[in-house]
């Protein structure tokens, strides 16, 4: 393939996204968490580990799942509280846990990446989050330049907080917004003012931060086409380096706190793709790139960087410039990537601490990935990431012909040509402006797991 180039504006086609929208995956791994099994155990773990490059680089997910208040809307694994002696007990198996990796993995590899997320991890102490940086360092090897980044409530953490944060290693943040509008603040249960998200990037640029990121969430009750553009054109002007515009995915039978939203009070699905269109429009304008997946960034953004050089991946947090490293997964639920394995810890704090009490590391479930899935999750990679695939990279690597091996997709693929959303050449297929919007119905072609299982209830819409 060539990089070096932008990619071609987007391009969005509402009649086109309104036929096509369904249900599926949005592949922050392939094969999805939800094609796991219990038969992987800790001692297949352990196993996967021994066989690793220990020079291989790491990239360290930690969740912190205690939040204050309950935010409807939310789909993640959290535990609601305003107890902070939960979050005291927790940090005790946490560091346990990070000295069973830790003996395990060494400390040989540099942990180029780093990301808490929650639930809060804001919802910790300032000396929490010093103590457990410092056990992070304590047993992996923590380097100057790494990408370390932390998910924020601005609700939640004063200036002081965001100094300690600069202090102890993070260079980028990550900050729920959401929608300023009170009407729809109120019908998620998250009143945040704009006053308190711009003290926390003011703080932020004064302590050095390299990235700051907002998330917005289209599709949440009592929401409006102006009203979101006035949310958007506030968010613009706090000049982060990546938005990220979320779809509000309403599952209630899934996520027990979605059941206190009415679906009267959700915006039509005309509006819904409205707002979709202009916020698209409106970020363009203002020098923001289509990543892919909800995902904007300024053109001097490590993210837009990686994708114009061809190293954008794509993981369990999104989109990142680190492909090559192996992920280890701390905390409850966490999801983790060792070599061709995935793994996940018990989502349920009994369970976790019950393991972890017995010196067990709780590993719940996990997968020792096929050929035929380390094929296809290149594929699906590729096409989230660039939009593009070369058929001859793929067989080079997988020692496969592809036009032979993938020959009912292509002929699937062909009805998505006849719509504009791909091009099927000889030695690459291409994702059109129009067709990256709707990248998840292309990647969902080439899941065999898909194919075999019907059932895409489970999963959000893709628009």
């Amino acid at each position: 393939m060539q990089f070096g180039e932008a990619l071609p504006p987007l391009e969005v086609d509402i009649d086109l996204i309104r036929r096509l929208d369904r249900n599926g995956p949005r592949y922050t791994s392939y094969p999805t968490a939800d094609r796991f099994v219990k038969t992987f155990t800790a001692g297949d773990y352990r196993a996967w580990v021994k066989k690793r490059d220990k020079t291989n680089p790491l990239s360290i997910y930690v969740h912190l799942p205690f939040c204050n208040t309950v935010c409807y809307y939310c789909a993640c694994n959290k535990v609601i509280t305003k107890d902070k002696t939960k979050a005291a007990e927790y940090l005790g198996y946490l560091f346990r846990e990070i000295e069973m990796q830790g003996e395990l993995l060494g400390k040989t590899s540099p942990v180029e990446q780093l990301h808490w997320g929650g639930g809060t991890p804001t919802f910790l102490s300032d000396a929490e989050m010093s103590a457990l940086m410092g056990k992070i360092g304590e047993h992996f090897r923590l380097v100057d330049d790494g990408e370390y980044s932390i998910e924020i409530d601005p609700r939640k953490v004063n200036d002081a907080t965001i100094t300690t944060l600069a202090r102890i290693g993070f260079n980028r943040i990550s900050l729920g917004v959401q929608d300023f509008d009170p009407k729809v603040q109120l019908a998620v249960n998250r009143i945040q003012t704009e006053e308190e998200t711009l003290r926390v990037i003011h703080a932020a640029r004064r302590e050095g931060f390299k990235s700051v990121s907002i998330d917005l969430i289209y599709g949440l009750p009592m929401q409006s086409v102006q009203g979101f553009l006035r949310t958007l054109d506030k968010v613009i002007e706090a000049a982060p380096d990546r938005i990220s515009i979320y779809n509000y995915a309403h599952l209630p039978l899934v996520f027990k706190p979605q059941r206190r939203i009415a679906e009267k009070d959700l915006p039509a699905p005309k509006e819904k793709l409205e707002i979709l269109d202009q916020t698209i429009r409106r970020l363009t304008a203002a020098g923001f790139l289509y990543i892919g997946m909800d995902h904007f960034a300024k053109p001097s953004d490590e993210l837009a960087i990686a994708q114009r050089k061809g190293m954008l991946h794509r993981n369990f947090q999104g989109y990142s410039t680190h492909a090559d490293c192996d992920l280890l997964a701390l905390g409850v639920s966490a999801i983790g990537k060792i070599g061709p394995t995935y793994s996940q810890n018990f989502r349920a704090l009994e369970d976790y601490y019950e393991h972890i009490g017995k010196g067990e590391l709780p590993i719940m479930r996990g997968l020792v990935l096929s050929s035929d899935d380390l094929l296809r999750r290149d594929i699906i990679q590729a096409l989230m990431c660039h939009f593009a695939l070369s058929k001859a990279d793929l067989e080079a690597k997988h020692a496969i012909r592809f036009d032979e091996y993938f020959k009912e997709e292509l002929s699937i693929l062909k009805d998505l040509a006849g719509e504009g959303l791909v091009e099927l050449g000889d030695d690459a297929i291409r994702v059109s402006p129009k067709g990256r919007l709707l990248i998840r119905n292309i990647c969902m072609i080439f899941d065999r797991y898909l194919a075999l299982d019907e059932n895409q209830v489970k999963y959000s819409k893709v628009i």
